[in-house]
């Protein structure tokens, strides 16, 4: 048994047991899973008492231990603030006669959204003030915004409890105030109608699924609003977009293999949406739209399809949008992957990754002449933003690295010219040439080279004796940018060497990459990280006892299973609301996110393998009785991607059954859900708990 002594509430529940597949599973922490958890997503008041009390029991024994480091908190949150301009605001971009932008005000938690003339530095506009709207509330947060078409009105969403339940709401601009059309538990996405008359929006099902695309006439009654697309696969999710030429609306449909995409027409809103390709297993696409390419009105469109596993670029005349009439456009090239697409009347600009690297390539659809924009450092990140409006040569990318603070370019595609628009300040000060950042390639057991992305002070010894905190997440072919955080810099300071382990599940090194990391593969993820951080002490850049490996939600998952597989080469670990309960989760459909996930995990309900390979790895089932690092787990009661109960029952296991007294600390934020607290200074709490329980358990 532990000798960790941090009092809890007794319980007298029963396990849970189960049978699947002729396996039998029992759960001796089910009850802290709400039975009500939907009404408590609406309001955290109606969590269960007995449930209530041993979170809150937790949260108290957490901060009693995080009390003697009270301090170094409150030093690491200066810092931090301290490297935040306060009153900063975004670059500017232009959409007809206005420019719209956010801003911060000096002590301000929240954004204001706002905008000015066109080419005029005066004359500002604000059109929502995040401050204000946040007084008074325990959790805020816009969602999605947009302007109408004449600029007279704005749409606008916010989830005011960390659930994602996002409230719809449209404001005059000329008075200030907002109309009557309200609309509560959408997603959060809106999109115009080209007249201005109509709104689209997306309702969540009663599993809390985007599942209903709805269009709403301004100045009616929501109630009578129209349904206009129902999902009928309970494991796809529902997005709404549009094209860069904002002729239609786009409803994408999907799970993490496979995609479907209709349009709707925003100059006759009131027509049904048109489906692009039907969905078939695997096939993945993405589509842009050009009114004359070629003299053709065309869609080009961005698919894996006939065996483009980093996907290809194709077109098709509008008339016929089906796979049978797609051409290639930009060939597949494997290793090459693309990223994302925008399409310009005169230009085809795509983000992709090679070799572990993002770069832009501008394509001219007159001739096909291609340049590309890419930087010379080791590691860096690359994204762009193609702005408002269609019949332009300007779009705007962002560019930092983990010593660069980042800066925003407005670039002409047409003429190279490019114009520094703003560079990060760190008002405390930043000299990137105090820090050093590397890429190595570390040795997995099945020789895969696994690229982990360093950053850490010049003056840091690197002979072995230094902390490390080790990030890793590794799954749904997302990447680990290698970015600038101004936070990081606290640790950095402090001797850390800061390494990203860029894993399998991943997509650094192509879509193979990510592949080789999900469903019967998953177990190359939590080995890549393992092997990232014995070559990280084998090349003697960090100390062997003095790692502290971090991740949150999937790579919550990762922490949970590398804790379990290897546990003496991790002096702490982090884990933010960490998927740890994936047997159980994926075993209950009725949870949001469990029919779209089967796709990456396997779906353990009908397919015995899955469940065999799921409880071989899934964190809370292989708890087991052996000395374990520090831990710290952190959950949000209102989480609908990581629901509180499974880091709350993977700690009361490993409180149950781990033999070692080291830290084991669970706080769950009683108040947020999966994206933590709101506010931006708020935020900075968290990320000083996390630092302060790294440094304490590293020895510095």
């Amino acid at each position: 048994m532990s000798t960790d002594t941090a009092a809890r509430p007794a319980s007298t529940h029963m396990p849970l047991v189960r049978s699947f597949h002729g396996q039998t599973l029992s759960d001796p922490y089910a009850w802290l899973r709400a039975e009500n958890w939907r009404e408590v997503m609406r309001d955290p008041a109606l969590l269960a008492p007995d449930i209530r009390e041993w979170l809150e029991a937790e949260n108290a024994a957490a901060e009693a231990w995080l009390e003697p480091h009270a301090e170094l908190r409150r030093q690491l949150v200066t810092e931090m603030r301290g490297r935040i301009k306060e009153d900063d605001a975004s670059v500017p971009s232009t959409d007809g006669p206005f420019a719209y932008f956010t801003r911060f005000r000096e002590g301000g938690q929240h954004p204001l959204i706002c905008r000015r003339p066109a080419g005029a530095i005066a004359g500002e506009t604000v059109l929502l003030d995040g401050d204000a709207l946040a007084e008074g509330k325990a959790y805020f947060q816009f969602g999605d915004a947009r302007q109408s078409p004449d600029h007279r009105l704005y749409a606008w969403t916010a989830d005011e409890a960390g659930s994602e339940y996002y409230t719809l709401r449209i404001r005059d601009i000329d008075t200030g105030t907002d109309l009557p059309d309200r609309v509560a538990e959408t997603t959060g996405d809106v999109l115009w109608s080209a007249d201005g008359a109509y709104l689209f929006y997306i309702r969540r099902d009663a599993e809390h699924r985007p599942s209903f695309v709805y269009r709403h006439q301004l100045g009616t009654d929501p109630a009578q609003d129209v349904l206009v697309y129902e999902e009928p696969d309970k494991g796809f999710f529902v997005s709404l977009g549009h094209t860069q030429s904002r002729r239609f609306g786009l409803i994408s449909c999907g799970d993490h293999d496979t995609s479907e995409v209709w349009l709707i027409d925003l100059d006759s809103p009131l027509e049904a949406p048109v489906l692009v390709e039907p969905r078939e297993a695997g096939l993945r696409y993405g589509v842009e739209h050009h009114p004359a390419l070629d003299g053709v009105e065309s869609l080009i469109i961005e698919t894996n399809a006939d065996g483009a596993e980093d996907f290809k670029i194709v077109a098709t005349p509008l008339s016929t949008p089906g796979r049978a009439y797609w051409r290639d456009l930009v060939p597949h090239k494997p290793g090459r992957l693309l990223l994302s697409v925008c399409v310009l009347r005169g230009h085809l600009i795509r983000l992709e990754r090679e070799d572990g690297l993002p770069r832009l390539v501008i394509r001219a659809l007159e001739d096909g002449a291609e340049h590309a924009v890419a930087f010379a450092e080791e590691a860096y990140s690359l994204g762009f933003d193609p702005g408002f409006g269609f019949d332009k040569t300007e779009i705007r990318f962002t560019y930092s690295s983990m010593t660069t603070p980042s800066e925003v370019w407005d670039y002409d595609v047409a003429s190279r010219a490019h114009v520094l628009r703003k560079r990060q300040e760190v008002p405390s000060g930043h000299d990137p040439k105090r820090y050093v950042t590397r890429r190595l390639m570390a040795p997995a057991a099945d020789g895969e080279l696994v690229p982990v992305s360093l950053l850490y002070a010049a003056d840091t010894p690197l002979d072995g004796s230094a902390p490390c905190l080790l990030y890793g997440y590794g799954a749904y072919g997302v990447s680990m940018p290698a970015s600038f955080s101004v936070s990081r810099l606290s640790l950095v300071d402090r001797g850390f060497v800061f390494a990203i382990a860029h894993i399998r599940g991943g997509t650094e090194k192509g879509w193979r990459w990510y592949r080789e990391g999900k469903l019967a593969k998953k177990t190359n993820s939590f080995t890549d990280f393992i092997a990232a951080g014995e070559h990280l002490v084998a090349e003697k850049i960090v100390a062997s006892d003095r790692i502290v490996a971090h991740g949150g939600s999937a790579g919550g998952m990762l922490m949970g299973a590398v804790a379990n597989m290897r546990p003496g080469l991790f002096a702490g670990i982090v884990a933010e609301v960490p998927f740890v309960d994936v047997l159980n989760t994926m075993l209950d459909d009725t949870l949001p996110l469990t029919p779209p996930e089967w796709p990456e995990w396997g779906n353990p309900i009908t397919d015995a393998e899955a469940f065999a390979t799921i409880r071989a790895y899934s964190p809370y089932d292989n708890v087991t009785a052996q000395d374990y690092p520090a831990l710290f787990a952190l959950a949000g009661l209102t989480d609908p991607r990581v629901t509180y109960w499974e880091p709350a029952k993977w700690v009361a296991k490993l409180r149950a059954t781990k033999t070692d007294g080291r830290p084991l600390l669970l706080r769950t934020n009683m108040e947020a859900g999966h994206g933590g607290a709101s506010g931006r200074f708020d935020r900075l709490e968290e990320t000083a708990m996390i630092y302060a329980f790294a440094l304490a358990t590293a020895g510095r």
